[in-house]
């Protein structure tokens, strides 16, 4: 599986990029700034980079200069300006490629597996093949349904649409049900390698309730109060 960092500020594209790359099969890291972008770099030696340009503090042409004094692992530039100049510079200084926000996560992704394969990080797609489903890729508890492959959350025959986070936060309390996960384990779990506000995780349970509620499901989360989460076994059955 090939390992692909993401750099980029604005977490809501952070979380659309990282879920059409993990739905492709990569692993992902997140990082929003260029300190923490070359601590995962250092730790983890991914295969390819997605860089945006303007970050906060240091630059990722910043970034780029750092890391290619090192190593010439590819990188996708992102950039929320059109201007040849940026163009030029960024693949001047060693970028591989270019991708103007705002861009489509799906191209995105193909441009990824285009340079990985070129760099033999990726093998050709094998004759397609008729998917096989086994019930290990999907978590059950009662009327909730996390299937593990497409992403997709049911309650009973309901489909509920999740973001990719919200997925993820389901996700881990449901493969340890009795568990009550503190705020910093389960951002820790949820953001791997990324600093975020001890309330995000807060917020993003809000949204999960919000949209439970608004197709008459029971809530499937349980707050324990000075504590953290876990999920709401009884609530859950048929």
């Amino acid at each position: 599986m090939a390992k692909i960092l993401l750099v980029d500020d604005d977490a809501h594209i952070a979380e659309v990029v990282e879920f059409s790359l993990r739905a492709a099969g990569f692993e992902t890291l997140t990082a929003q700034n260029g300190e923490k972008a070359l601590e995962l770099f250092e730790a983890h030696q991914p295969d390819l980079l997605i860089l945006d340009i303007g970050l906060p503090g240091q630059d990722g042409l910043w970034v780029c200069r750092q890391i290619r004094q090192k190593a010439q692992t590819p990188i996708i530039f992102l950039s929320a300006r059109d201007e040849e100049v940026d163009k030029v510079l960024g693949l001047t200084i060693g970028g591989d490629d270019y991708v103007t926000k705002p861009f489509s996560p799906r191209e995105l992704t193909a441009r990824a597996q285009a340079i990985l394969r070129r760099q033999g990080t990726l093998t050709p797609n094998p004759p397609a093949q008729a998917p096989v489903k086994t019930e290990a890729a999907k978590l059950v508890q009662g009327s909730l349904t996390l299937d593990l492959e497409s992403y997709e959350t049911f309650w009973g025959d309901q489909k509920i649409d999740l973001t990719a986070t919200e997925f993820k936060i389901l996700k881990t309390l449901g493969q340890r049900p009795r568990k009550v996960f503190q705020r910093d384990e389960l951002m820790t779990l949820v953001y791997p390698g990324a600093v975020v506000s001890d309330r995000t995780i807060d917020s993003h349970i809000l949204h999960i309730r919000k949209k439970f509620q608004k197709i008459g499901a029971e809530d499937p989360i349980q707050t324990q109060h000075g504590l953290g989460y876990s999920l709401r076994l009884e609530s859950l059955k048929p």
